[in-house]
């Protein structure tokens, strides 16, 4: 046994030593794994065959039977923690009911392994290129004041852009946070119409609330240079066009209107395409629930927790249902399909503004709080309702779907990775299965996790100095002998690695999928533009 354990451990440190395909250890396939590649610069994907004969005939019924490719709405909530929605156990358990939001999970598929990246612009950039934010250079949060040394939308293919070619009607309205300097907001990298917040809403509510920011806004020196900086309102604008302020922001009263505003854009955007020939995708993204929590005047004190952050769960709540309501109302809620998610865990560190989950960590770190997100995907008549799967579904995912409805998913090009998989098939068909083998888990530009099956695998850590400082307090560490390895079905918060005792079978498994997939970023070389540490 003792010599077995030697082998072993002398395999793993051989392996770790390289990234090499071309190395021993990943000159044959593994036992464990079931994916093809399908595409050279495609990650590689699980073949469901009987899933996919389902999902094509389904997609091609509805066709012949509306004459156009399905239309595509996805929500995405700022900072909203796994538990919030009550039908991932929050809701009513946290004084903020969720009905709407609960309605699209009863009558849908719920994810409940549903991935993001860490924070907020690393992951509306892999949802909206298909790509982990490492590859792109949107490794970290554009803060205020920002320059980046190169525009990574040059070379990205937006979403908007594809789908845009494929004769969508596309539009994102609500919160960007992609880059807001010339050439960086979406209806300047391929969507036809933005609506929004070029960057996040504390952005606007720093430089209003001085007892929050007053050694900034009360020091005149500050004041004065920090002040150059303050965004304007909220951005409009049309491909091809300039950018112009539609709503101007001086005021919390102003901020508390923000989702207000938005909604009435999306409830607009629809109605405008249902008079339309094209089939429609948008991205409406919430400026809530991120931190500073300003409701509008009637939700003030509405949640029974009579608390801002539950106040603004109940809104955002409201919104989704007067949206569903309007695909509804103009006969077009049978032909779109309906997804709905967060871009990070909930924000920890800003309590008690903050999101509830009940795993470790939060947002900023790779710790199941900061990655593991709210999943639904709804589409009546097409997604048999009451459904929940655990299995491994990732942001950029929605991104491969959303193009292979539209039919473009082989019109992407061969020069850059493409880490999504097409989901179609799992979504389609009843009671399926996921497509995606591995979640791989970035923060910046270090890798530190994945998950396989239902085991997660960390080769940094997290190590937090404070309670609820997973941003503010914390720093990464190497980890020592081996991997620190979860079972999240029986260690769902991460409290006691226990891989060198029960994952002895497995440890060299997932340092080759560490490997294989580092190993493609030899042949497709990441981006830099300049964000840096």
């Amino acid at each position: 046994m003792k010599k077995r354990k030697r082998i072993i451990s002398t395999t793993l440190a051989i392996c770790a030593s390289s990234l090499l395909l071309s190395n021993s250890c990943l000159a044959d396939k593994s036992v464990f794994d079931e994916t093809v590649v399908e595409r050279k610069n495609f990650e590689p994907a699980i073949p469901r065959p009987e899933q996919e004969k389902l999902a094509a005939k389904k997609l091609a019924d509805l066709q012949s039977k509306t004459g156009r490719k399905p239309n595509i709405l996805i929500f995405l909530v700022d900072d909203m923690g796994w538990g919030d929605p009550g039908a991932f156990g929050g809701g009513v358990a946290i004084g903020a009911p969720t009905p709407h939001i609960n309605n699209l999970a009863s009558q849908g598929l719920k994810l409940t392994s549903m991935y993001s990246q860490p924070t907020c612009t690393p992951s509306r950039a892999a949802l909206t290129t298909g790509r982990l934010p490492v590859r792109s250079g949107l490794v970290r949060p554009i803060l205020t004041g920002d320059k980046v040394s190169k525009n990574p939308w040059k070379i990205e293919q937006s979403s908007g852009k594809m789908l845009s070619a494929a004769g969508y009607r596309t539009a994102l309205i609500g919160k960007w946070h992609v880059g807001e300097a010339e050439g960086m907001l979406p209806h300047e990298v391929g969507f036809d119409y933005f609506y929004g917040l070029p960057s996040v809403q504390s952005d606007y509510t720093q430089f209003l609330v001085s007892r929050q920011y007053s050694d900034m806004i009360n020091n005149p020196a500050l004041h004065k240079m920090a002040f150059t900086l303050r965004p304007e309102g909220l951005i409009e604008g049309n491909k091809g066009g300039p950018r112009k302020v539609a709503y101007p922001i001086n005021s919390i009263d102003e901020i508390r209107m923000v989702d207000q505003v938005l909604r009435d854009q999306s409830v607009k955007f629809i109605k405008e395409a249902a008079k339309d020939s094209k089939p429609f995708y948008l991205i409406h993204s919430f400026s809530k629930l991120h931190n500073d929590s300003y409701v509008a005047p009637q939700y003030i004190g509405k949640s029974p927790a009579a608390m801002p952050i539950r106040d603004a769960l109940v809104e955002l709540d409201d919104i989704v249902g007067e949206i569903m309501k309007t695909l509804e109302d103009t006969g077009q809620l049978d032909n779109t399909i309906v997804f709905f998610t967060s871009d990070n865990g909930g924000n920890e560190d800003v309590w008690p503004d903050t999101s509830y989950h009940p795993w470790r960590g939060g947002k900023g770190t790779t710790w199941e709080g900061g990655v593991r997100v709210p999943g639904i995907v709804y589409w009546k008549g097409m997604i048999e309702p009451g459904q929940a799967s655990n299995e491994l579904v990732d942001l950029m995912d929605l991104y491969m779907t959303s193009l292979r409805m539209a039919g473009v998913l082989d019109d992407l090009p061969d020069n850059l990775y493409f880490d999504g998989i097409d989901q179609t098939a799992f979504f389609l068909a009843p009671n399926g299965h996921s497509r995606r083998q591995v979640v791989y888990m970035w923060n910046r530009s270090d890798f530190c996790a994945l998950r396989w099956r239902d085991y997660k695998v960390h080769f940094k850590i997290f190590d937090i100095k404070a309670p609820r400082r997973n941003i503010d307090a914390a720093l990464v560490s190497d980890i020592g002998t081996a991997p620190w390895v979860f079972n999240l079905n029986v260690d769902p918060k991460e409290m006691s690695s226990t891989g060198h005792q029960f994952f002895e079978w497995g440890l060299p498994q997932a340092l080759r999928f560490s490997m294989q997939h580092q190993a493609t970023m030899k042949e497709y070389p990441n981006t830099d533009i300049g964000l840096g540490i």
